[in-house]
């Protein structure tokens, strides 16, 4: 099974042996890369039920819980990485889920849509309605995004809270694009953070 783009990039950079959580685990993909791959002592956190239960019947360490309020539970730098993919959007509050990310972890990753990517523009600009995209394939009045994050605003955010920016992606279709056009070109974005 192949990785989606941006857990692809995650993958490559998690070294090998260290401890990971991955935060919004969602069927764990990542972590069984990461566990066959690299021998990455893996857990996961997801919120639904029932993709919790999908984890643990593959036999992967994945505990069934709400990164809003249940990251705190969590010594500080008890992971060498956190990740969180595609769930920064989702967050009640995601400038303090960034904190929780960098106080858990040495690192973190964090991936998600771009919400200043040019069909999202376009759709609103000349269909006045909310898009459905690739990126975002659901209607509004369905999805779990409650923040609308662009590259420029993540940047913005990371310099706030006193993260280091280490290494950045961008991807469109799936391809890997350069940063200079990313703010309008890239439909997701993956960022390696530290404190």
């Amino acid at each position: 099974m192949s990785l989606r783009a941006d857990l692809a990039a995650i993958a490559a950079h998690v070294s090998s042996g260290t401890r990971v959580l991955d935060i919004g685990c969602g069927d764990g993909a990542l972590l069984a890369e990461l566990e066959r791959a690299s021998g990455v002592d893996a857990r996961g956190m997801e919120l639904d039920a029932g993709l919790v239960e999908k984890c643990v019947a593959r036999g992967l360490s994945v505990v069934q819980g709400d990164a809003n309020t249940d990251l705190a539970e969590y010594p500080d730098k008890a992971f060498d990485y956190t990740i969180l993919s595609q769930t920064l959007q989702t967050a009640t509050r995601p400038d303090k889920m960034l904190d929780e990310l960098l106080r858990v972890g040495e690192k973190a990753f964090v991936s998600f849509p771009n919400f200043a990517h040019w069909r999202t523009r376009a759709a609103l600009m000349f269909g006045g309605r909310m898009p459905v995209t690739r990126a975002l394939p659901v209607s509004w009045y369905e999805t779990t995004n409650i923040h609308h994050v662009t590259i420029a605003d993540f940047r913005d955010l990371a310099r706030a809270k006193g993260a280091h920016i280490e290494r950045e992606w961008f991807f469109a279709n799936e391809t890997q694009i350069g940063a200079s056009v990313a703010n309008w070109r890239a439909e997701f974005a993956v960022f390696q953070l530290s404190r």
